[in-house]
């Protein structure tokens, strides 16, 4: 076809890590590229089996990794804190509000 390009850039995608507050007050920690969705599939209860356990409440924290390896390196690391250093964390970098923070902006690398 004239005019038309076979050609398709890449497609970028952001990973990222996110924490949800859930009824009783616990947190969850997971990954993904679409937090939205994977916010309301949790809601719905088609999401892990935790938070069909404990349903979240809130997003508390969102964080952009520009790759997997480095959103399931930081899901690894985050989940080995105790719930008060992860409390402190998302206060520390200010929750959901606003955009998602980058792994820079946030202190991880």
């Amino acid at each position: 076809v004239h005019g038309v390009s076979r050609y398709a850039p890449p497609l970028v995608m952001n990973w990222y890590l996110y924490m949800l507050e859930c009824r009783g007050g616990s947190l969850y920690t997971g990954i993904t590229t679409d937090v939205e969705r994977r916010y309301a599939m949790h809601a719905a209860g088609k999401g892990a089996r935790y938070t069909r356990l404990h349903p979240p409440e809130r997003i508390a924290l969102v964080v952009a990794f520009d790759s997997k390896s480095d959103a399931l390196k930081a899901e690894y690391a985050i989940k080995r804190f105790s719930p008060a250093e992860k409390r402190r964390w998302i206060a520390e970098a200010g929750g959901a509000a606003g955009q998602p923070l980058t792994a820079q902006e946030n202190g991880h690398r």
